[in-house]
């Protein structure tokens, strides 16, 4: 069996920022659809995918910077209209 090797540096900005992003996008996952958490999931889930959009532009990847940059409009709003 071969070992799994990371391709990307560790210890770097990026590789923190990731790791803490990810952090968030699972804490977001793990209460959703619980009654009562909403505004916890998006808050979870919108610092997530804020701090994953910036390791995108750290890492210049049109991809990720599309996703993200999305799914941070569409939390943006659900979180406004939750408030209002």
């Amino acid at each position: 069996m071969t070992k799994l090797e990371s391709k990307t540096p560790t210890y770097t900005l990026d590789w923190y920022i990731k790791w803490i992003a990810s952090f968030f996008v699972l804490c977001g996952m793990t209460i959703r659809g619980t009654e009562g958490l909403q505004e916890y999931d998006l808050m979870f889930s919108t610092i997530g995918v804020f701090l994953w959009l910036i390791v995108s532009f750290l890492w210049n990847d049109r991809a990720l910077i599309l996703l993200n940059g999305i799914g941070l409009i569409f939390l943006i709003k659900n979180t406004i209209t939750m408030w209002i």
